[in-house]
C-alpha cells in the first residue's frame, strides 16, 4: 500500500470516527442523564445532537454540523453565543476570582444600571435563576401584605417552584380559579393557595380578584404568555384591580426584560407592575436572575432596615456572582446602542409574515403569535390566538414533523415551544431559514 492510498484510509478513518462521536454522546448521556437530557423535552432520537460550541447566532455539534439557533439557550443568548466583548470582559473578571458571596463592584454597578433601565424599579435583588426570582417575588408579596394567595394564568409559566407548576399546561381549560397540578410532588396543601384565570379576560380576572381580595397577596403574570400578546386593557384592567385591593402585581420579565424593549414589557406595553422578575438576557447568558421593586417593598429584605422578624429571606450562595454580573453590564452596555431593537424587529418580522405565507402556500394554516423577539410557530386555523384554550387547537404532532424536518437542514428549532431571535443573526440566516422552511413544508405536504 502507497502512502497516499495509507493517508486516505487515515482520513476516511478519522472522519468515521468524528461522524460517530456525537451518536457516542448521545448514548451516553441515555446512561448517565436522567431522562438522556437536561429539562423536560429531548429532540427526538433522529435529529438528537450535542453542542460543541457557540458562535454568534449558530451552533457547532459534536459532528462538526452548522445550525442557525433560534434556541439561543431557551432565551440567555439575545447578543448571540460567545460576543467577543462579553468573553473579554468575563476574561478580565475570572483571573479575579469566580464568586466572593460578599459585595462586589460588578454586582453593585449592575444594580444600578438595572434601576435606571426598569420602570417600576427603585432597588433590585439578585437570585441564581429565574425559578428562584418568582419564588421569591411570591414569598415578599405574601410577606408585606400578610395574605398567603397567589393568583396566575392558565398557560404562564413561571419556573418550576411548587407555587408556579399549577394550570401551566392543563390537557383542557381549567375550572377556574381551581386548577390541577402540572407535575407530581407538589403538596396537597397548596391546593387552593395558587388561584388560575384565563389570560386575556379581564373581567373573569377583575372577577376572581374582587371575589378574593382578602386572601390574594399578589397576581402575577407574564405580560406576553408565552406566545400570546395581551389584548387592549387587559393589563391595565389588573394595575387597576390590584391597586383597588393593594395587592402586589408582579409582571415575569424573565423572558421579556431587555428582549423586547430596553425597558421590557413594562415599556411595551405601557403598564408599571409593583414588582418584576428578570433572567435570560440580563446577564449576557450566564446564569443569573432579579427582582425590582420600589423601596417600599424592597426593604422587606433588607436585614439593616427590617427587624428579623419581619424579614423576607431571599437568599443564594452565588447570588450576586461577579461573573454574571459583569457579563450583564456587557450585554446591557450591548443592548443600549443604536439600532439594536430595530434589528431584531427586522429579522424576527420577516420571519414571522413570511413562515404563514410559506405554508399558506402548501395548505397549512400556521401562524406565529408573539412579538418579534420571540414568537411561536403554531397549526391552527383559530384567529385570534389570545388564551391556552386557544393554543390547545394547534396541532402538536404536524409542528413537530415540522419542526423535525428543520432541524434536519441546519435549523434549531425546539418543537411547539418558541422562536428566540439573537442580535447575531442576519438577513443570510433569515434566507436560509426560509428555504429549510419551504423544504419542511413541502416534505410534510407529501
Amino acid at each position: 500500500m502507497c502512502y497516499h492510498e495509507c493517508q486516505d484510509d487515515a482520513s476516511k478513518g478519522g472522519k468515521r470516527a468524528e461522524l460517530n462521536r456525537q451518536a457516542d454522546l448521545v448514548e451516553r448521556a441515555g446512561r448517565y442523564l436522567a431522562g438522556g437530557g437536561l429539562g423536560l423535552f429531548v429532540l427526538p432520537p433522529e435529529v438528537n445532537l450535542v453542542v460543541a460550541e457557540g458562535r454568534g447566532g449558530h451552533v457547532i455539534d459534536a459532528n462538526g454540523r452548522d445550525f442557525i439557533d433560534y434556541h439561543l439557550g431557551s432565551g440567555p443568548a439575545l447578543l448571540g453565543h460567545a460576543h467577543p466583548e462579553i468573553v473579554a470582559a468575563v476574561g478580565r473578571q475570572l483571573s479575579k476570582g469566580s464568586t466572593y458571596y460578599f459585595l462586589n463592584e460588578p454586582v453593585i454597578r449592575l444594580a444600578e444600571r438595572l434601576v435606571n433601565a426598569i420602570p417600576c424599579a427603585e432597588q433590585v435583588h439578585f437570585t441564581g435563576s429565574g425559578s428562584e426570582a418568582t419564588f421569591f417575588a411570591m414569598r415578599l408579596a405574601r410577606a408585606v401584605t400578610g395574605r398567603d394567595k397567589i393568583l396566575k394564568f392558565e398557560g404562564g409559566w413561571h419556573g418550576v417552584s411548587d407555587y408556579s407548576l399549577w394550570g401551566t399546561i392543563p390537557p383542557r381549560p381549567s375550572r377556574y380559579p381551581d386548577a390541577e397540578p402540572d407535575t407530581l410532588g407538589i403538596p396537597a396543601a397548596l391546593r387552593g393557595q395558587v388561584l388560575v384565570a384565563p389570560f386575556n379576560d379581564a373581567a373573569r380576572a377583575v372577577e376572581i380578584i374582587d371575589r378574593h381580595a382578602g386572601e390574594l397577596a399578589a397576581v402575577i403574570v407574564e405580560p406576553l404568555e408565552r406566545v400570546l400578546t395581551p389584548v387592549p386593557g387587559f393589563l391595565e384592567a389588573l394595575r387597576d384591580a390590584t391597586r383597588r385591593h393593594e395587592i402586589v402585581l408582579i409582571f415575569d420579565e424573565v423572558v421579556t426584560g431587555f428582549r423586547i424593549a430596553w425597558g421590557g414589557a413594562q415599556e411595551r406595553y405601557g403598564v408599571t407592575p409593583d414588582l418584576a422578575t428578570y433572567g435570560k438576557a440580563m446577564s449576557g447568558g450566564f446564569p443569573m436572575a432579579a427582582i425590582a421593586g420600589p423601596n417600599r417593598i424592597m426593604k422587606s429584605l433588607d436585614a439593616h432596615r427590617t427587624d428579623r422578624r419581619h424579614l423576607v429571606w431571599a437568599s443564594g450562595t452565588l447570588s450576586g456572582n461577579p461573573i454574571s454580573a459583569t457579563a450583564g453590564l456587557t450585554a446591557l452596555d450591548l443592548l443600549s446602542r443604536p439600532g439594536t431593537y430595530d434589528h431584531l424587529h427586522k429579522i424576527g418580522g420577516r420571519l414571522r409574515r413570511e413562515i404563514p405565507k410559506i405554508g399558506a402556500r402548501y395548505g397549512f394554516a400556521a401562524q406565529t403569535p408573539g412579538e418579534d423577539a420571540v414568537f411561536g410557530v403554531r397549526f391552527t386555523s383559530r384567529e385570534p390566538l389570545r388564551s391556552w384554550e386557544d393554543l390547545l387547537t394547534a396541532d402538536k404532532d404536524l409542528n413537530l414533523r415540522w419542526s423535525v424536518e428543520l432541524l434536519r437542514r441546519g435549523i434549531l428549532v425546539n418543537p411547539n415551544e418558541k422562536f428566540y431571535i439573537s442580535v447575531a443573526h442576519t438577513d443570510a440566516d433569515v434566507d436560509r431559514t426560509l428555504e429549510a422552511c419551504d423544504q419542511a413544508f413541502a416534505t410534510i405536504a407529501r
